[in-house]
């Protein structure tokens, strides 16, 4: 398994100043253009799941969409969208949360996660985690169970990881 995550880790680039000055963006982009590392990173997923109880699985727009509807349809299990306030049309649930450079929201769909069940919630990226809190929450809001949360990246020296203390984290590649 480590030289698959090697190679995935070795094909994203730095964008250094993006979104705003000061930060160092981590590009998934030339992953998601090689179809073998794409699948190899959805295969990777499904290899930490594999012990996992999974009913749904969710995912944070835009990037995690990504990851996420591929995992979904690997694993035979439906897609839950967590998105920016006002772009879903049905009743939602909303949290507001901090950003390395700022603040924002997210908002799910009231019955997108049924009471009991068992949701994993995947995301490209895990830096202040703050993103990943507030999508925890809205899923547990509408009644799901935590099951796991995986990464694509971990920005460690962030430490975003301790405001998730308590969820079971998977994380493939650690920056």
């Amino acid at each position: 398994m480590e030289n698959k995550v090697e190679r995935i880790k070795n094909a994203i680039r730095d964008v250094p100043d993006f979104p705003k000055e000061g930060i160092l963006f981590k590009d998934i982009t030339p992953v998601l253009q090689n179809a073998e590392l794409f699948a190899l990173s959805v295969e990777l997923f499904a290899d930490v799941l594999k012990n996992t109880n999974i009913d749904v699985v969710a995912a944070v727009e835009s990037r995690g969409f990504i990851f996420g509807a591929a995992l979904a349809l690997k694993l035979n299990k439906g897609f839950v969208p967590i998105r920016k306030p006002g772009k879903l049309p049905y009743k939602t649930f909303k949290e507001t949360y901090e950003l390395e450079y700022g603040t924002d929201a997210l908002e799910i769909h009231q019955d997108a996660v049924k009471t009991g069940q068992k949701v994993v919630l995947i995301d490209d990226l895990l830096a202040t985690g703050g993103t990943a809190v507030a999508a925890a929450q809205l899923i547990e809001r509408c009644g799901g169970q935590i099951a796991s949360i995986c990464f694509l990246i971990e920005l460690t020296f962030l430490e975003g990881i301790k405001k998730l203390e308590g969820y079971p984290v998977q994380t493939l590649i650690k920056f």
